[in-house]
């Protein structure tokens, strides 16, 4: 009963998500276009599955901080997703180079630990450690009241 209403969660919050950022995204999704050319020289490609997984921890804390604060900044080996961003405040890395998938979370002494994923939805589970990121640069993560904005 846990697992279907996880499912069930799960599927309602990716469904809203993507249709929150159809219209909303066309900024990011331009720039990602040129980051994609801008770095192919380098061997690094920035694939769907990258921008889906940033996407998603944009959703998580688009009601703790303005996420235009929230970056994404691809290597070879993994997707990094930053706060302002500055290398120095990592929120989350995203392993999704080889077989296996990773999301990277950070405890408050910067130490990645590498969590195993099978889906991207599986990204939502890690909602506290990434607030929790967010939380050890600015102490400004607690949820807004879009009243006020």
């Amino acid at each position: 009963m846990k697992s279907a209403f996880r499912d069930f969660i799960n599927d309602r919050l990716s469904n809203r998500l993507k249709s929150a950022l159809q219209g909303v995204d066309s900024d990011i999704q331009s720039s990602t276009s040129e980051s994609v050319s801008e770095h192919q020289d380098d061997g690094i490609v920035t694939t769907t599955e990258e921008i889906e997984g940033f996407h998603i921890v944009r959703a998580i804390l688009a009601k703790h901080i303005p996420i235009k604060r929230v970056v994404m900044r691809d290597t070879k080996s993994y997707c990094g997703v930053l706060l302002d961003d500055n290398n120095r405040k990592p929120i989350c890395r995203l392993h999704f180079n080889s077989g296996q998938k990773y999301i990277g979370t950070f405890d408050t002494d910067k130490n990645e630990t590498r969590n195993p994923i099978d889906q991207l939805e599986a990204i939502y589970e890690f909602e506290k450690q990434i607030i929790d990121s967010v939380n050890a640069y600015d102490g400004n993560a607690e949820p807004r009241d879009e009243a006020t904005e």
